[in-house]
């Protein structure tokens, strides 16, 4: 594998999976999937510029003889690029030392993970640290066995901290990213009730997210940036002999202030300051006080990082605030489940505002309690009379299981099967001068309502 590293080197530390951007001189590597199958594509890779071309051992292709010696066979490709990966994290930095770190070649990366909060809070650490350090971070949400390799080789050598976001939808999918990224430090921003159908529970959600401070715990030096407000994070990192930094209201001195339609915003006190933010919901206010609690512990002026935090825009449909010609909207449709959820309701229940409609997707990936948690959030709705119109076959299910009949007279106002039949009724029915929450799981797309608000 060191012949393949020097073949990266060669091209510039330069790769790309996808055949369709190739600029000239990098590595292809082909990747195969379900319903694709990227060898098929090795050739016209070279052709188009690529430098070599990766491809499975395995692979049946017609390799005309002038491209044959730069086509690399390797057993299973995934796996070639994990280890690439490895080997980048480790040797990035050969011959200089990160201004954030005193080892000579050693790249300090800072991993997190968690069921909600984690591209939030991976870019504001990433806004925070940037205004001290070259920073490299995931590229959007780009945090599986694909993206988190892609997101290691995109760092420079120049780089002097990376950030690293990590997703996991199955048990043992952070035991194999914290192989691939070996972190240094690291956080979880929470954990809830989310996949449970490749969890299985609520504490195989726990355990799968722990590997992240069971790996930290077995490397000597390791931190945990730990949200101290959080019962069932403190009880897991209880358990781990590595350092603990602690963030949250109580650690640095902190209240959420009020939000209203004129001021929607969350607003945070810290003792004299005072942070402003563009992200709606006060759930963000863990994302913001551990974004600013990493940039006290890598030396970041606090002043410094309450003026990046306050500087970050949410643009990826998480927590944005849209104003229309007629509505203020609170977009937070990029995924749903049931604590984010539960979050989301809670905020805009407490939003100070003359009129308020909620407009929910259902939350996938729920598996056998599905059902049973698209009930709680409608009895959530019932109990806070928070007015709402409702997407998709769960949420409507659960309404027939409260026995609840949609219309004027019950805040369920209507179910609908899917969001573009939502989008059709808004534009029939025009909601005006109103507040309106706009959440579901992505495949939802909830957004497609926001054309007719």
């Amino acid at each position: 594998m060191s012949k393949l590293y020097e073949l990266f080197k060669a091209c510039g530390c330069r790769l790309t999976t996808d055949s369709r951007r190739i600029g000239g001189g990098e590595l292809f590597l082909a990747l195969k999937g379900e319903n694709f199958d990227g060898n098929l594509f090795a050739v016209k890779a070279l052709r188009d510029g690529a430098a070599y071309s990766i491809i499975s051992e395995d692979a049946v292709l017609d390799i005309p003889g002038d491209l044959e010696d730069r086509i690399i066979r390797v057993p299973d490709t995934l796996a070639a690029l994990s280890e690439l990966a490895r080997q980048h994290r480790q040797r990035v930095l050969e011959g200089r030392k990160s201004a954030a770190c005193a080892l000579e070649g050693h790249l300090p990366v800072i991993g997190l993970t968690g069921t909600n909060g984690k591209t939030t809070t991976k870019e504001l650490i990433k806004a925070v640290l940037s205004s001290k350090y070259r920073v490299s971070a995931t590229e959007g949400n780009l945090n599986n066995d694909i993206g988190v390799p892609l997101t290691l080789l995109s760092i420079k050598p120049d780089t002097d901290i990376a950030i690293v976001e990590m997703g996991a939808s199955h048990p043992d999918d952070i035991t194999k990213l914290v192989q691939v990224c070996q972190p240094d430090y690291g956080l979880i921003t929470n954990v809830g009730r989310a996949h449970l159908q490749g969890f299985g529970s609520f504490e195989g959600v726990k355990a799968a997210k722990g590997q992240l401070y069971n790996y930290l715990g077995s490397h000597e030096g390791s931190l945990i940036f730990l949200n101290e407000d959080d019962a069932d994070l403190r009880a897991m990192a209880a358990s781990q002999p590595c350092h603990i930094f602690g963030y949250g209201l109580g650690n640095q001195n902190a209240r959420v202030l009020p939000q209203t339609p004129d001021s929607p915003f969350l607003r945070l006190q810290m003792g004299e300051d005072l942070v402003e933010t563009h992200l709606v919901g006060a759930y963000n206010a863990a994302n913001v006080l551990c974004a600013i609690a990493i940039g006290t512990y890598f030396g970041v002026d606090r002043s410094e990082a309450i003026a990046a935090v306050s500087a970050y825009e949410p643009s990826n449909k998480r927590s944005q605030l849209v104003r229309s010609g007629d509505n203020t909207l609170i977009v937070d449709a990029y995924n749903a489940n049931p604590a984010s959820m539960m979050a989301a309701i809670d905020n805009f229940c407490a939003m100070q505002a003359p009129s308020k409609i909620a407009m929910l997707g259902d939350m996938r990936e729920l598996g056998d309690d599905s059902l049973k948690e698209h009930v709680r959030i409608v009895w959530k709705l019932v109990t806070e009379n928070l007015q709402c119109y409702l997407v998709g076959e769960q949420f409507s299910r659960a309404v027939t299981q409260l026995g609840l009949d949609p219309g004027e007279d019950c805040c369920v106002r209507g179910c609908f099967a899917d969001s573009e039949e939502l989008a059709q009724f808004v534009a029939a029915h025009p909601v005006s001068n109103t507040t309106v929450l706009i959440k579901g799981s992505r495949g939802i797309l909830m957004e497609k309502v926001l054309e007719s608000l």
